[in-house]
């Protein structure tokens, strides 16, 4: 049912300290701007690597989730990691029907990349936060 790795998602308290760090010490050379995804209650900014992408994440006001975690993680660290599928409702039904907990109502919502995602609760995943997302039709062209 996975695909590609898509990225892995590094909750920090400052998106522009983790920029420096991916650029100055870890010598990324392809960042993107940074995004607010207010439904979401985050900021999001992309580090492109050679295989896959950094999401970093940042809390964007008081409601957002990553607060949570960073209460844990003073310094950030990773959150979760995403694996593409090919059809996010066959993907979300096919969890449930193996008994993993999907988070949240259980209907994908629109992700950092603009398409369906879902995110499987990580005492069903061995600890890890799992993000599905589908495919973007031009991601890989």
């Amino acid at each position: 049912m996975i695909g590609r790795l898509n990225h892995v998602g590094v909750a920090t308290p400052s998106i522009d300290d983790s920029i420096k760090l991916y650029r100055d010490i870890l010598g990324a050379t392809r960042i993107h701007e940074p995004f607010n995804l207010p439904e979401q209650g985050v900021r999001v900014c992309f580090v492109d690597v050679a295989n896959s992408q950094i999401e970093l994440i940042e809390p964007l006001g008081d409601d957002s989730p990553i607060h949570g975690f960073l209460k844990k993680n003073p310094a950030g660290g990773q959150h979760h990691v995403c694996f593409e599928v090919d059809d996010i409702i066959a993907a979300r039904d096919e969890m449930r029907a193996k008994g993993a907990t999907i988070l949240g109502t259980g209907e994908p919502r629109i992700g950092a990349h603009g398409t369906p995602i879902i995110f499987v609760h990580p005492r069903d995943m061995g600890g890890v936060l799992i993000e599905l997302m589908e495919t973007p039709e031009d991601m890989h062209a």
